[in-house]
């Protein structure tokens, strides 16, 4: 009997040796004489036990991990395919704690199907969302995102169903859909994870999306700094061409619907709407002035639906499940799940989708396990480098967007980036990133102070850590810089 062994094909596995894992195995397996079927899937999301290897033992899961490829001899020596117990055995994939106690509903397939076959993805509930769309009005598509109460899950947290509705009811033929796949953040991995390791799903939320605004073309605006990702999304919308899901026929519908992959030059900026709109039509990546907004006059001068990897990906859960089921997850305006992006300074870090309302504390000690380095978590960086920093105190605050935005950071974009200098958090009154200035004095202040930071970060903090090893905490001096010039968001 061919036992299946499920090796990742995510780039961060990758990048600590999944390729070698996988040829050795295969190698020895074949030294053995045993028969194995190697299944290539995507991250579970547990990066600090990458290589996960998992045995699929009378259909459950047994993970292993970190593996080596030095290894794997002494793993089919324990007796792995049927088990056996090691020193890296975890036990059922499941019931690893880490995973048990999330609510994954847009990552439920993740880790668990192989990304480029559409028969694991329609086994694991694929497509449901898509069908049930194709029987519904459009207005009706919208109200089931409305109700859900879906926010943009990029940073802005702007309700998806105002921004789609706005473009249904534009006027004008041609509507498009496009995918801001442009993860340039430091510390922030949801979106490439997906992209790899759940590809369909990031496609039939852009279909449902134009089902629901009238569109029939789409575009992804990928980075370029994701290779990995490119080459599955451009396997992936080949076989959804080959098989009736795109293409002029949507599911034997009558309705059409193209996407085209985009790759971009490189620029950060572009991860703004409007000079990533620009980027696609040939032009300099430039931000644009608002209005027109671009629902109304976006790409092409077309109205045009712009949304992030994730907020597409939560859309055939909600069509397949109601608005309503997303709804009861989450607390106050801030409805369904996120996948908050562990990085730093934590033990365990990786990718933790829950819903909103756990605390900050929660996901840093009871997930994250507290520092690598073992010291008090002082600090921690939210919603990248346009967030700020929370102050150990604020650890208690809980995961809602309108909530934590009181503190300044944009927490719509949930990537974590802990510090534990204690020198680095200063008593001083906070400057929100994200508040409006009161006058044009205090506008040209915050200008001043930006400038200031920034010169001043880079012509002291460089000579301190340019040969100082990877894990030197360059952000507590650049904090005692910023506090330097009065600008400093996370005191308070």
């Amino acid at each position: 009997m061919t036992q299946r062994i499920f090796v990742p094909r995510d780039a961060s596995a990758v990048s600590v040796g999944a390729e070698r894992v996988c040829r050795t195995i295969e190698n020895e397996a074949r030294n053995r004489g045993l028969e194995v079927e190697i299944v290539r899937n995507g991250s579970r999301g547990l990066y600090w036990l990458e290589p996960l290897i998992e045995v699929e033992i009378d259909g459950q899961r047994i993970a292993y991990g970190p593996v080596a490829p030095e290894d794997v001899p002494g793993l089919f020596e324990a007796g792995w395919l049927r088990g056996g117990a090691h020193a890296l055995f975890h036990g059922p994939s499941e019931e690893i704690p880490y995973l048990k106690r999330q609510t994954r509903l847009t990552f439920a397939r993740m880790g668990v199907t192989d990304p480029l076959s559409l028969e694991d993805y329609r086994a694991h509930g694929g497509l449901k969302g898509l069908e049930r769309a194709l029987d519904m009005k459009a207005e009706d598509i919208v109200d089931a995102v409305d109700t859900g109460g879906l926010r943009g899950r990029g940073g802005a947290g702007f309700p998806t169903g105002i921004k789609w509705r706005t473009v249904m009811n534009a006027d004008g033929g041609q509507k498009y859909i496009v995918c801001n796949a442009d993860e340039g953040d430091s510390g922030t991995f949801s979106d490439r994870m997906l992209m790899e390791g759940d590809p369909f799903c990031l496609i039939e939320g852009m279909i449902i999306a134009g089902l629901a605004v009238g569109a029939d073309t789409g575009y992804i605006y990928l980075r370029s700094e994701y290779p990995d990702a490119w080459d599955v999304l451009e396997d992936a919308i080949v076989t959804a061409t080959r098989e009736g899901i795109l293409g002029a026929n949507v599911l034997g519908s009558g309705r059409r619907f193209e996407l085209n992959l985009f790759k971009g030059a490189g620029a950060y900026v572009c991860g703004e709407e409007t000079s990533l709109l620009e980027s696609i039509e040939g032009k300099r990546g430039l931000v644009g002035a608002k209005p027109p907004l671009p629902a109304l006059e976006g790409l092409f001068g077309r109205p045009t639906v712009v949304n992030n990897v994730i907020t597409l990906a939560s859309v055939p859960w909600i069509l397949a499940h109601g608005g309503e089921a997303y709804k009861a997850h989450g607390s106050g305006r801030s409805r369904g799940t996120l996948p908050f992006q562990l990085a730093g300074n934590l033990k365990r870090p990786g990718l933790v989708e829950v819903a909103f309302g756990m605390t900050l504390r929660e996901l840093l000690y009871d997930f994250g396990g507290g520092s690598a380095s073992g010291r008090p978590i002082r600090a921690v960086q939210v919603g990248g480098p346009l967030g700020a920093y929370l102050p150990s105190r604020a650890s208690t605050c809980p995961s809602i967007t309108r909530r934590l935005r009181q503190s300044a950071p944009r927490w719509a974009m949930a990537g974590s980036l802990p510090s534990t200098t204690a020198s680095t958090w200063r008593k001083w009154p906070a400057m929100p990133w994200n508040s409006a200035p009161s006058s044009p004095a205090e506008n040209a202040h915050r200008a001043a102070s930006v400038r200031f930071a920034a010169w001043s970060c880079w012509t002291a903090c460089w000579p301190r850590v340019r040969n100082a090893p990877t894990t030197t905490p360059c952000c507590a001096i650049s904090a005692r810089l910023c506090w330097k010039g009065r600008f400093a968001p996370w005191a308070g």
